[in-house]
């Protein structure tokens, strides 16, 4: 019986339905049901006269992303410590989605709650869009009474990791944008603009250069196997990605590598760690266990190299150890991180110092993204400027010695 009612649950839609009410005044609203006779039925029951039903569409829209989830959090939270009703906040929240998959997904989870399940349950049955740390803060909302404030908090966590992630972004935007278009620029000159160079020097009837000649040679392999470069490339650059997504050792081999890159690395390290001590400090701060909130730190950390020292310290903290202990013992956090936590056992505010050291780190972040931009730019033009220089000198060399004989 259990689950023929799940399998009916799941193939329920919902429908947009108008009609008129007792008194003859037009009414609208929406309903989850499976099929139309159903939604016609109850709304008689109700004693409403069905002018028009239509199902919603819900497919298409883009797909879900965390930043949707952000926003969701934190409108659901505004409006639950304003004191509107959980089922009404869901449905405000629903009809102002302007994507269609996200207004499926909350118009799901307020059906569940609504048939009595925990909020928390519902969330749990969308992992691709709630992970375990959001799941279980929302638990321990509702087990304490306290959903609005740790769904704030949860909100607030949610939108400084994203500010990081987009800092991060932004930083690497700048190069990856500058190699994109001097390879477009070089495929240019190499397949169209040195070849019309060469029939110029055929004309000459002498000898050429040696960089010429380089620059002419590596010109014909390009317009000759152009198309095997272009696949190797992009081909190449395709496995390696989906390698790195699919593949745990590739996932762990390049996290560690990103830790140790120059300048670059040190930016990386700093966003990890302040994503550790924010997600730790959230947890902890909810009321959830020490080591149970260690279970989602390591993830939400988003590096192998800290989701292994994170299972190690949890390893550790469930047999008796201190917490700073643990962590010294990794040998991967800084030591404010580790005089931070050190201080907040002692005094019995470790959420608080947690908090603090992520702060710090967060502006750390912003400070060194702003700096990376004006550090980078002399790098990518001294490139540039040989790469593409470079070549302009090898097939003037040609004209210059010709202007020196005449």
């Amino acid at each position: 019986m259990a689950t023929a009612a799940l399998a009916k649950t799941s193939k329920d839609a919902i429908f947009e339905w108008e009609g008129k009410d007792k008194n003859g005044k037009i009414v609208r609203g929406e309903i989850r049901a499976g099929g139309e006779a159903v939604v016609s039925a109850s709304l008689r029951r109700q004693g409403i006269l069905v002018n028009k039903i239509r199902k919603r569409r819900t497919s298409g829209g883009r797909a879900i992303k965390q930043k949707d989830i952000a926003i969701f959090t934190r409108q659901l939270a505004t409006m639950m410590k304003a004191g509107v009703p959980l089922l009404q906040a869901f449905d405000i929240v629903a009809r102002g989605a302007t994507n269609p998959r996200m207004t499926k997904l909350l118009n799901d989870i307020r059906s569940d709650v609504e048939t009595g399940t925990s909020l928390s349950s519902a969330f749990r049955k969308h992992p691709l869009h709630f992970d375990s740390l959001y799941c279980n803060l929302v638990e321990a909302g509702e087990a304490g009474g306290i959903l609005e404030a740790l769904l704030d908090r949860l909100a607030l966590y949610q939108e400084k990791t994203l500010a990081i992630k987009q800092k991060i972004k932004s930083a690497l935007m700048y190069p990856i944008a500058v190699v994109v278009v001097a390879f477009v620029v070089l495929t240019v000159i190499m397949i169209w603009v040195i070849p019309a160079f060469e029939e110029v020097f055929r004309s000459f009837g002498a000898d050429l250069p040696a960089p010429t000649m380089f620059v002419i040679g590596l010109s014909k392999f390009f317009v000759s196997y152009w198309w095997a470069i272009f696949t190797l490339l992009f081909g190449g650059l395709w496995f390696f990605f989906e390698s790195w997504k699919r593949s745990e050792k590739m996932q762990k081999s390049m996290d560690r590598l990103l830790l140790k890159l120059p300048v670059f690395g040190d930016l990386i390290n700093k966003s990890v760690i302040a994503r550790w001590t924010r997600t730790l400090s959230t947890m902890f701060a909810a009321g959830v266990p020490l080591v149970e909130a260690l279970d989602s730190v390591g993830g939400a950390s988003g590096n192998a190299v800290y989701a292994e020292a994170t299972e190690q310290i949890q390893k550790d903290v469930s047999t008796g150890s201190a917490l700073t202990t643990a962590m010294t013992a990794t040998g991967v956090f800084p030591t404010m991180v580790l005089q931070m936590a050190a201080i907040g056992e002692e005094s019995g505010s470790l959420d608080h110092m947690l908090a603090k050291a992520a702060e710090f780190y967060e502006d750390e972040v912003d400070e060194m993204v702003k700096g990376l931009s004006s550090l980078m730019e002399p790098f990518i033009i001294v490139i540039l400027g040989v790469l593409i220089g470079g070549i302009v000198v090898s097939m003037y060399l040609p004209i210059f010695k010709l202007g020196a004989v005449v």
